[in-house]
């Protein structure tokens, strides 16, 4: 049997010790994802993506890295026009020509959800929809919990919630008919952790995970899969250019080119974010007392920081530092 000398062993153990830290505060994701390093292209290659909020933002870039990838793509927001020039960018196997677009508003009821997914099945009727991105969302500014209005909190629910429960709930039996489905789920770190500012946005997103979490468990022996990812701040064309201190953002296409990289690897929930939301999603998902606390001691700070137009992300709100931008 072979001894290790004592000190080299202590060497070796400060080095992976450095080396899984580095690895950690530099991390844009959590540990499974980033092992991960690119998508299956097989596993969407000809496949039908029906992606909701694709006008703008991640569910633009989505659509643009999908077409690329030979996905036969549908593309849904309530702007048909914002929708026709996302296609006319669109560069791949079954791009442009191939794109289909529906518009469609998730608030809208069940009648014409229903409508709109026997529409999304005509479309491509010898495979149906293989995946399913619930990208579409509705966030409000950040307010304090006793500042939330009854139509505030309408508004964000309706779409997040019931919205795409319902779209999920019509879609599912003609995936069940083919024995396969997947359905992508854009959360949100806000629905893993505490949200200060955003208690509404961060329930309505506590609220799909649970759902989903739940429809995987009940339908996975029947060929649906579920993945949530749950993405920190990010940067799109609503915030780019922000002289907010301190606000290090995942980038959009960095957040899309991970979310197609989870869902063909099957994974079924994932993080993205920089530091330091990454290490807090992990406090309150491994050591809940010491996360909450940590919250706790940022909470107040986070939303005068907004009012202020400054860093909500930072790590001075936790010293009470609430400098506006």
């Amino acid at each position: 049997m072979i001894s290790l000398n004592p000190i080299l062993l202590l060497l070796i153990s400060v080095f992976l010790f450095i080396f899984f830290l580095f690895k950690f505060v530099t991390a844009y994701g959590d540990f499974t994802l980033m092992s991960k390093k690119q998508p299956k292209r097989e596993e969407i290659e000809d496949k039908v993506v029906w992606i909701t909020g694709a006008s703008r933002g991640i569910g633009e870039i989505l659509a643009k890295q999908l077409a690329s990838l030979g996905a036969k793509l549908i593309i849904s927001a309530r702007n048909e026009d914002d929708l026709i020039r996302v296609r006319t960018q669109l560069k791949g196997k079954h791009a442009p020509d191939g794109v289909k677009v529906l518009p469609l508003d998730l608030s809208s009821g069940e009648d014409s959800l229903r409508q709109a997914v026997e529409k999304a099945e005509s479309f491509f009727p010898d495979s149906g929809v293989d995946y399913m991105i619930h990208n579409a969302a509705h966030e409000r500014p950040k307010t304090s919990v006793l500042d939330v209005t009854e139509e505030g909190l309408k508004a964000t629910f309706d779409v997040n919630v019931p919205g795409t429960i319902t779209l999920t709930r019509l879609l599912a039996p003609f995936m069940l008919r083919g024995g396969r489905g997947h359905f992508v789920v854009m959360s949100s770190a806000a629905g893993k952790t505490p949200a200060p500012g955003s208690a509404v946005y961060s329930a309505s997103k506590y609220a799909l995970n649970g759902y989903f979490h739940s429809l995987r468990s009940e339908l996975c022996r029947k060929g649906i899969q579920v993945t949530v990812v749950c993405p920190g701040p990010i940067e799109t064309s609503n915030n780019a250019g922000s002289n907010v201190p301190s606000e290090r953002r995942v980038s959009s296409e960095k957040c899309a080119e991970l979310t197609i990289i989870a869902a063909t690897h099957g994974l079924k929930e994932v993080w993205i974010s920089n530091q330091p939301v990454l290490v807090v999603m992990y406090l309150v998902q491994y050591m809940p007392t010491i996360g909450y606390w940590l919250m706790d001691k940022v909470g107040q700070n986070r939303v005068e920081a907004a009012a202020n137009k400054g860093s909500t992300y930072s790590l001075s709100l936790l010293l009470g530092k609430k400098k506006a931008a």
